[in-house]
């Protein structure tokens, strides 16, 4: 794929991934102050399926980095940026080490999981209140059903595309790694 094309379909990942921000941002909280189902992750994930950790990583940075700004909350910015950098590389870990031994579901759940953990971590660092670890298991299930929510709707997506899209990209994309 060319670097245009793949510019492009990074920059529309980017624009859905913060749409789906703007408008889960527009709804009350679930359960928890804050606890969102997380589908703007839907399009960072694909980046990481389609390309690379690189690129799913800069989904993650500039949907994470826009989103904040548009909100008008900055330190929002510090929780999302941390916990979506952090479920992106256990995400990219594990798509990397252990698929297909386990499913993009899993991958999805666990990187959900991660994610609500070190948001919260990050809370608790930043404000002193080693209460707000008694959320630990209530995060845990959120991140298990937005993780399969998640998961779910990507495996959607992928189904949607015809495989031979698929074998393109994995043919030049071996292609680029073996220029390298």
């Amino acid at each position: 794929m060319s670097t245009a094309k793949k510019t492009a379909v990074l920059a529309i990942f980017t624009g859905l991934s913060l749409i789906m921000f703007i408008i889960e941002s527009l709804f009350p909280p679930m359960i928890i102050p804050g606890a969102k189902p997380g589908l703007a992750n839907i399009f960072s994930f694909a980046a990481l399926i389609m390309y690379s950790p690189l690129e799913a990583f800069a989904v993650v940075a500039v949907r994470t980095l826009l989103g904040s700004f548009y909100a008008g909350n900055v330190s929002m910015l510090l929780y999302s940026f941390t916990g979506g950098i952090v479920s992106m590389a256990v995400s990219s870990v594990l798509m990397y080490v252990a698929y297909p031994r386990i499913s993009v579901m899993a991958v999805s759940i666990t990187a959900a999981v991660a994610h609500n953990i070190t948001q919260n971590i990050v809370f608790v660092f930043l404000s002193g209140s080693v209460l707000m670890f008694g959320y630990m298991p209530y995060l845990v299930l959120l991140g298990i059903l937005s993780g399969a929510a998640v998961g779910g709707v990507t495996m959607l997506l992928f189904r949607g595309v015809p495989q031979n899209v698929f074998e393109k990209m994995i043919k030049e994309k071996n292609k680029s790694k073996k220029s390298l």
